[in-house]
C-alpha cells in the first residue's frame, strides 16, 4: 500500500478517527455506569441507615414499628432507572427472554397466608420481576417464627408478618409496589383482597379457610396455587407438583380434596404437596391447665384455627414456596411446566376399577347398565381418601389387584356402600352374599364385625364431611 498516496492517507485518516470516537463512547458508556451504580450505592446506603435507625427494636410502640422511609421516586419502576433494573434481572432476562419477562413484571400476585411458605414465594417472586405484590395475614412474628421465615428477624418479633416481607423486599427491588395487608381472607369479602390478581397464592394452614378460598377462586376463574402440608415432614425429595385430584398421602391434601370434591370441585387446582407419609410427630400436647379454662377453640384468635403447635422442619416451608414461585413464574412468562411428574399414573387404575365394578353390578343385578350412580371422581374418593388405597379386609393389605364391591349388596351402591377388597376377597364376598333375589349371608358374617365397624366409621366419615359442606 502506498502511504503517501493521498488516497490512502484520508482512508487511514477516517478510520483512526472511527476508531477513536468508538473508544471514547465506550469509555463515557463505562464512566457514565460506574457513576450510575456510585449514585445507586450511596442511596441504598443512605436508605439502610434511616430504616436501621427507625427499626431498633427498643423504639417500637404498641407491637407496631415505623414505615421504613422510601421515596416516592422508587415506588415504582418506571422512575428507577431501567438499566439497572435489567440488570438486577439480567439470568431470568436470559432465561425467559425479553417477552417472558415483560409478562412476569406486569404480573400481580396475591400471596393469602404469609408464614414459612408464603414468606419463601414472595421474596422470590420479587427477586425474579414480579412488580405486584400483595401480602394478607393476620399474624405476627413470633420467635418460633424464626425457624423456617424468609425475612423475619428478632428485630421483627412481635410485629406483622407481611410488615417484615415488605420491608425486606423494598430492600431487594426498589422498584416493587407492595401491598401489606393485616387482614384475614373472609369468603363473604373475598374479592376485595384478590382484586385485580393474576395468581394468587394459597399458602393457609387453616383448613376451613383454605377450601374456602380455592373454592372461591375456582368458582371466579381466578388461578390459584395451593400449598398443602409442609409441617412434620423432612425429606425433600417427596415433594412435588400435581393437580389436587392427584395427589396422595398428604392427610392435608386428602381433606382439601374431599371437601372440594363434595362443593363440585374435583380438578384444576395444582398444588405443591409431600408424598411422604407421616410418621410419629403430631400437634404439640396443651398443658392441662389450658383444658381446665374452658373449651380449647376458644384459646384461638378466630374460630376454627388451630391453638397448638405441628412441628415444622424449618427447610420444608421454604422448598414448598419455592415451588410455588417457580410454578408461577413460568406461568405468567408463558413457558408453563406442561407435565409435572406424577408419582404414580392413576388415571388408568381408576378407569379400570370403575369398568370392573360395572361388570360386576350387571352380573349381580342382571340388567343392562350404561352409567353407574358413581363416576371416576367417586372412584378416587373411595380408593385414595375413604380406604387408603387399602383392602377393608384384615391385615388391611395393599391389594395386588384392587376390586371395588358393593358391600351390602341389598341396599344400592353409592359411595359409602362400596369399599376396596382384593380381587380373590371379592369374589369371595359375591359368592358368598347370593344374590338380590336370595341374600346368603350378612356382610358381617362373612367377614366379621370388626370389619363391619370398619366400613361404618368410613361411612361416617363420608357423613359428616357432606354435613361439613351442607
Amino acid at each position: 500500500m502506498n502511504f503517501h498516496s493521498h488516497q490512502n492517507q484520508l482512508i487511514a485518516t477516517a478510520v483512526g478517527a472511527s476508531v477513536a470516537t468508538a473508544c471514547l463512547i465506550s469509555v463515557y458508556s463505562a464512566y457514565s455506569k460506574r457513576e450510575r451504580r456510585k449514585q445507586l450505592t450511596e442511596e441504598i446506603n443512605r436508605s439502610l441507615a434511616t430504616q436501621r435507625s427507625s427499626l431498633d427494636v427498643n423504639s417500637y410502640t404498641n407491637n407496631t414499628p415505623p414505615s421504613p422511609t422510601i421515596k416516592q421516586s422508587d415506588k415504582i419502576s418506571g422512575d428507577y432507572d431501567e438499566e439497572l433494573i435489567r440488570e438486577q434481572l439480567a439470568r431470568n432476562y436470559a432465561f425467559f427472554g425479553n417477552d417472558g419477562m415483560a409478562k412476569i413484571r406486569r404480573g400481580k400476585v396475591v400471596i393469602v397466608g404469609c408464614g414459612g411458605v408464603g414468606s419463601w414465594a414472595a421474596v422470590m417472586l420479587v427477586r425474579s420481576g414480579i412488580s405486584q405484590i400483595r401480602l394478607v395475614d393476620f399474624d405476627y412474628v413470633t420467635l418460633s417464627s424464626l425457624n423456617r421465615h424468609a425475612t423475619a428477624t428478632l428485630t421483627d418479633v412481635g410485629t406483622p408478618k407481611v410488615k417484615s416481607i415488605e420491608r425486606a423486599l423494598k430492600k431487594i427491588a426498589r422498584w416493587v409496589d407492595v401491598d401489606a395487608r393485616i387482614d384475614i381472607w373472609r369468603k363473604d369479602e373475598g374479592g376485595d383482597l384478590l382484586d385485580g390478581a393474576d395468581w394468587v397464592i394459597d399458602a393457609i394452614d387453616n383448613i376451613s379457610t383454605k377450601v374456602d378460598l380455592l373454592k372461591y377462586c375456582h368458582e371466579h376463574q381466578i388461578k390459584v396455587f395451593s400449598s398443602m402440608g409442609a409441617g412434620a415432614k423432612c425429606d425433600p425429595t417427596r415433594i412435588q407438583i400435581s393437580d389436587i385430584s392427584s395427589t396422595i398421602y398428604d392427610p392435608l391434601a386428602r381433606s382439601v380434596r374431599r371437601r372440594l370434591r363434595l362443593q363440585g370441585v374435583s380438578s384444576g387446582i395444582p398444588v405443591v404437596y409431600s408424598t411422604e407419609v407421616p410418621g410419629d410427630v403430631k400437634l404439640l400436647p396443651l398443658p392441662e391447665e389450658e383444658f381446665q379454662k374452658g373449651p380449647v377453640k376458644e384459646l384461638g384468635a378466630f374460630d376454627d384455627f388451630r391453638v397448638r403447635i405441628l412441628p415444622v422442619l424449618g427447610p420444608l416451608p421454604s422448598i414448598f414456596g419455592l415451588h410455588v414461585a417457580t410454578y408461577i413464574l413460568c406461568e405468567l412468562a408463558g413457558k408453563p411446566i406442561l407435565n409435572p411428574l406424577p408419582i404414580k399414573h392413576r388415571k388408568k387404575l381408576y378407569e379400570r376399577l370403575l369398568r370392573d365394578l360395572l361388570h360386576r353390578e350387571i352380573k349381580l343385578t342382571g340388567e343392562a347398565i350404561n352409567k353407574l350412580p358413581i363416576d371416576e371422581d367417586d372412584v378416587s374418593l373411595i380408593f385414595e381418601d375413604v380406604h387408603r388405597g387399602r383392602s377393608v379386609i384384615p391385615p388391611h393389605n395393599v391389594p395386588s389387584r384392587p376390586v371395588l364391591v358393593r358391600w351390602n349388596i341389598a341396599r344400592p351402591l353409592t359411595v359409602d356402600n362400596c369399599v376396596v377388597m382384593d380381587f380373590a376377597e371379592a369374589e369371595k364376598h359375591y359368592k358368598e352374599s347370593g344374590s338380590l333375589e336370595e341374600l346368603i349371608k350378612e356382610p358381617s358374617d362373612i367377614w366379621g364385625n370388626a370389619v363391619k365397624r370398619v366400613v361404618d366409621r368410613r361411612a361416617e366419615e363420608l357423613r359428616r364431611e357432606r354435613e361439613w359442606v351442607m
